[in-house]
């Protein structure tokens, strides 16, 4: 992948923060390999999705390794035991740093049996950014998106998983449940003044550290802006006040 290797010659310190994660939803490796190198030393961990997986963003993943940056999965793997464990014993074979799976126990045991003794840092997934209380009534759920996202942190907790994917609106409350260590990865952020999009529950990147986030997944403020380096900039100067 050209020109996306890292400028060796800045201090990291000066201009990587690895909270910040930028979503490579683009149609294509082509498009994701231009916005890798347009972002530049802005930032340093990267995440795949549906989107770009299914375009072969896999092989773009070991491609971002090799170079030098962070790679986060986005799978939100759900399915029988063997069929989960399987598949996380494959991707700690590609040396990602981070994987999400639905925050289900017993895939939950399962992945984390997969990956013992590897650095992968698996991610339950709560409830969907883009979800509010109207939707999870129709999908049959008999909880707040609160109440649901808590439920969860508690039982990944107890699985032994390395965090949780849930929004910022939740995270101060799920950080009291799993205490100082786990990872909280909360997407739907959004800067001030950008849209929201099809979010329905978003903070500010400065509210959500606030919160008790620990890393941040932002997509469409950086990769549809017109200068996608200076957005992640402007991202990740906010970030350095916490």
């Amino acid at each position: 992948m050209e020109n996306a290797v890292l400028d060796q010659s800045v201090p990291a310190s000066e201009i990587i923060d690895p909270r910040l994660i930028v979503a490579l939803d683009v149609p294509t490796v082509a498009e994701a390999e231009a916005l890798v190198t347009r972002i530049g030393n802005e930032a340093v961990f990267f995440k795949i999705g549906y989107q770009l997986a299914f375009a072969g963003g896999l092989h773009l993943a070991r491609d971002l390794k090799a170079s030098g940056h962070k790679v986060f999965l986005d799978m939100k793997l759900l399915d029988i035991d063997n069929t989960v464990a399987k598949g996380v014993e494959n991707v700690v074979g590609m040396g990602v740093d981070m994987l999400t799976l639905h925050a289900y126990p017993k895939a939950m045991r399962a992945a984390v049996e997969a990956a013992r003794g590897s650095n992968l840092c698996l991610l339950g997934v709560t409830v969907l950014t883009s979800m509010d209380a109207d939707d999870l009534a129709e999908a049959g759920y008999a909880y707040t998106p609160e109440q649901l996202v808590l439920r969860r942190a508690a039982q990944a907790r107890d699985a032994g998983m390395g965090g949780i994917v849930c929004s910022a609106a939740e995270a101060k409350a799920v950080r009291a449940i799993v205490g100082p260590d786990m990872a909280i990865v909360t997407p739907g952020i959004r800067p001030s003044g950008t849209d929201h999009g099809d979010q329905k529950r978003v903070m500010t990147p400065a509210q959500a550290l606030q919160a008790g986030a620990s890393h941040l997944v932002v997509g469409r403020p950086v990769s549809a802006a017109s200068d996608p380096a200076a957005a992640a900039r402007a991202i990740r100067l906010e970030m350095a006040q916490f």
